[in-house]
């Protein structure tokens, strides 16, 4: 195989050690481990696999994060494997098989434009609760905010063609909350992921692991909330917009539907100005000109503008005969709130 293994490591024990002995026995002959910062006391086990044939160490003095830590591996392996087909990332917990990384590299270079995913079963007993709930929540937010289908959005286990190393290098993020952000850069990228099943191993209740949910878990929805704060401070403006002029126009001689879209068509058109500038710049950071990105952005909000205006005008009017009352606003926030989900994935895979 013509792959190397790369180790991140933070205070580990002997079970690091191990691990690597591992995947020397399973045939992995190229590891790089990385001490990310680690205590004095645990320099013993860098050392210990530092005079294994085939184990490079490269050195932190101070602990940057687990996602810096593999992209100085990842630098160190562009700069001096040019051979190579590839990586493989793994945690040196013990939560990885050696015959599981050791496929994982089979499939990566069987499939050379795709990355590979070792991903866990989390539906057997013997999975700590910690561990089940963080995959469940950020699997159901990673699907429903992101588009991303995975199993195992918090998998270690990660076999990455060589082609992508730049491109994983440019991921932000130096903590827990890189892995994460390669998985929106490799969704964003168009890149193709395919997972297989590995053995779900926990020593001691995975309490080795320094994965901690809640203020890990903050880091890594971080850039997911951008998303959902954009839309939301849109939304609002678009809301109050539509309250206030709606309820200015019921005094005048207007008729109904003409009323309910100038409302609908002023909110918007400010709302939408207010979410193209923060999606472009903060949320999806894009480089695509403004000619273009504005242009398709636009198309969006017309047809979401037109639904919005005729099934507020359904419901609201020829349903529930809410004529010039506060209860429509009501329904305009049920609808709008429907569409959001929508014009989001619709941003997000076409405008930006």
């Amino acid at each position: 195989m013509s792959a190397t293994v790369v180790l991140p490591s933070f205070n580990p024990d002997e079970t690091m050690v191990n691990v690597v002995k591992g995947l020397l026995k399973e045939g992995l002959k190229d590891i790089v481990v990385v001490d990310d910062g680690s205590l004095n006391t645990c320099k013993k086990y860098f050392e210990a696999v530092q005079c294994l044939d085939g184990v490079e160490v490269l050195t932190h003095t101070t602990n940057k994060g687990k996602g810096c830590a593999m992209k100085t591996a990842f630098m160190y392996i562009i700069e001096h494997r040019h051979e190579i087909s590839g990586v493989v990332t793994v945690d040196g917990d013990g939560q990885h098989l050696p015959q599981d990384i050791k496929h994982s590299i089979i499939l990566m270079e069987q499939e050379r434009d795709k990355i590979i995913l070792g991903v866990r079963d989390f539906s057997g007993s013997g999975v700590p609760f910690r561990s089940k709930f963080g995959n469940l929540l950020t699997r159901g937010i990673f699907w429903s905010a992101c588009g991303i289908k995975i199993h195992d959005t918090q998998t270690g286990l990660r076999a990455i063609p060589f082609q992508y190393l730049p491109l994983m290098i440019a991921v932000e993020g130096d903590r827990y909350e890189y892995e994460t952000n390669q998985l929106l850069c490799i969704k964003k990228q168009n890149i193709t992921i395919q997972e297989f099943v590995i053995e779900t191993v926990y020593l001691d209740n995975n309490q080795s692991s320094h994965f901690h949910p809640i203020r890990d878990s903050l880091k890594i929805y971080e850039v997911i909330f951008k998303f959902i704060a954009s839309s939301l401070c849109s939304f609002l403006v678009d809301i109050f917009l539509f309250t206030v002029m709606n309820l200015l126009l019921v005094q005048s001689f207007i008729g109904a539907d003409l009323r309910l879209l100038i409302a609908t068509v002023g909110a918007r058109i400010a709302s939408s100005l207010t979410n193209y500038c923060l999606n472009k710049r903060v949320v999806f950071q894009s480089k695509e000109s403004a000619s273009n990105s504005l242009g398709k952005y636009y198309i969006l909000c017309i047809c979401q503008a037109m639904l919005s205006y005729g099934l507020v005008y359904l419901f609201a009017e020829v349903l529930l005969h809410l004529k010039g009352s506060l209860f429509e606003t009501v329904v305009k926030l049920v609808i709008d709130m429907s569409l959001f989900f929508v014009s989001f994935r619709i941003q997000q895979k076409w405008v930006f």
